[in-house]
């Protein structure tokens, strides 16, 4: 070989090994995205059903029906559980004399 295909050769051999550390780098840095990138869809997600769960509160309280579905379970549905335990309790008794 004479001194200029040695000469190609380095100057090959060099532009290599530069775009092989280039690429390293840039898939390192690449996959470092990818981890941030996901911790930010996560954090969209949580606000995301944090934003339904506020939009559900705030149409129950401010809608008649949200309201009377409010008061529903708040007073009437334990009334009425303890009168069904009332009535199986009552129904256990009778079934036993």
């Amino acid at each position: 070989m004479n001194v200029a295909e040695w000469i190609i050769v380095a100057i090959l051999s060099t532009t290599l090994l530069l775009l092989l550390i280039l690429a390293i780098v840039l898939l390192v840095r690449l996959i470092g995205l990818s981890k941030e990138i996901e911790k930010v869809v996560v954090e969209g997600q949580d606000i995301a059903k944090n934003a339904n769960g506020i939009v559900s509160n705030l149409k129950g309280m401010t809608s008649f029906g949200g309201t009377v579905e409010t008061f529903v379970e708040k007073y009437i549905t334990p009334k009425l559980k303890e009168k069904i335990k009332e009535q199986k309790k009552e129904e256990k008794d009778g079934g036993k004399k």
